[in-house]
């Protein structure tokens, strides 16, 4: 679990092999992970998008961007936190994940970007 904070946005991520949905000897690797955005400001604000650049050991990085999270875009006021859980799969028993969220401040309409703590997608017998 990693946690980074910026701009009042305080983003902690985890990520977890999934066996059961995973076929190793196919070459498909799957992940979940889990995001918790807590503001800890006092300015309410909403997320608006995402992007992830996603690494694989064996495959060019792919980029996913769009709106939202999980077919949310959440609203944020002081103290308040979502989490969302989501999934990756990968070629490799080895991969990490980069984003940002970019978040709007309601009060006075200001867009910033919230970097999202780098996810380590690992196999549990490749850290072996």
């Amino acid at each position: 679990m990693s946690t980074t904070v910026t701009h009042d946005i305080r983003i902690t991520a985890s990520s977890r092999f999934e066996p059961a949905q995973s076929d190793p000897i196919a070459g498909r690797f799957f992940f979940s992970y889990r995001i918790t955005i807590a503001n800890t400001g006092r300015d309410t604000v909403q997320l608006k998008r995402r992007r992830w650049l996603i690494h694989d050991a064996l495959a060019a990085p792919r980029e996913v961007e769009g709106p939202g999270v999980v077919g949310e875009t959440p609203m944020l006021r002081p103290g308040q936190e979502f989490t969302y859980t989501s999934a990756c799969d990968l070629n490799s028993a080895y991969g990490r994940m980069e984003g940002r969220y970019t978040m709007l401040r309601l009060g006075d309409g200001v867009r910033f970007e919230v970097p999202i703590p780098d996810l380590h997608l690992l196999h549990p017998v490749a850290a072996n």
